[in-house]
């Protein structure tokens, strides 16, 4: 039984190696950019629109609800990064079902790059909206003393961003095997649901949580004290 996709070598030269982690996670970006393509290609503003653009506007319209109701208020500023994230998480556990597909969400390198990438987009957002003096204060609240464990906080909220989501999409397709391996006829197909069901989840918790870290490094503290 495989713990990662990383164990899965398709080439090797010394130090590099091609796993099924890279591959499958390059797969997946180019499926998810052809597709965006091929569905924005024929935008309809008329009545008469595609099945697969009343798919995308339901998904974006719902998307742009949950960051506003987060907090955001300016949520299509930041549609791109979080929509990207809760897309790729979403199509990875999707795409798990397909035979021979290994979920790149399944590797502790991919979830430790997603949640790099919102270490890395907070301050970006926070900055963007607040000043660099805004949001550098921010780290200072709600006295100076409380610096050092803000920096710590970012730190360990990344890394659980990270296990997290590893963990569940790990478990997930262990119990799954198990569960073939003792009765191949009876929950293949209850426990595939359950999984792929499992596994959006995920992708909205991981969505929910960035927009979130997003939103506190966003908005000014004595907004967000006025507001409550």
């Amino acid at each position: 039984m495989r713990l990662s996709p990383d164990e899965i070598i398709f080439w090797q030269s010394g130090f590099f190696k091609l796993n099924a982690t890279i591959v499958y996670t390059w797969l997946l970006m180019l499926v998810l950019v052809l597709a965006a393509r091929c569905i924005t290609a024929r935008l309809s503003h008329g009545l008469a629109r595609s099945r697969w653009q009343n798919m995308l506007e339901i998904l974006v319209g719902e998307l742009l609800v949950q960051i506003s109701e987060v907090g955001l208020a300016a949520p299509r500023r930041y549609l791109d990064f979080l929509g990207s994230l809760f897309l790729f998480v979403a199509t990875s556990t999707l795409s798990s079902s397909l035979p021979g597909f290994e979920p790149p969400t399944a590797s502790l390198s991919t979830t430790t790059a997603l949640a790099l990438c919102v270490l890395i987009a907070v301050p970006m957002f926070g900055i963007r909206e607040q000043g660099w003096g805004g949001y550098l204060k921010t780290y200072l609240e709600p006295t100076a003393l409380m610096l050092p464990f803000n920096l710590i906080s970012e730190v360990s909220r990344t890394l659980a961003l990270a296990v997290r989501l590893f963990g569940n999409m790990m478990s997930g397709a262990m119990i799954l095997a198990i569960l073939l391996a003792i009765t191949p006829l009876l929950f293949p197909v209850l426990m595939t649901a359950l999984g792929l069901l499992t596994g959006l989840v995920q992708a909205y918790i991981f969505f929910i949580l960035a927009t979130v870290y997003i939103a506190a490094a966003s908005t000014p503290p004595t907004a967000t004290a006025s507001t409550v």
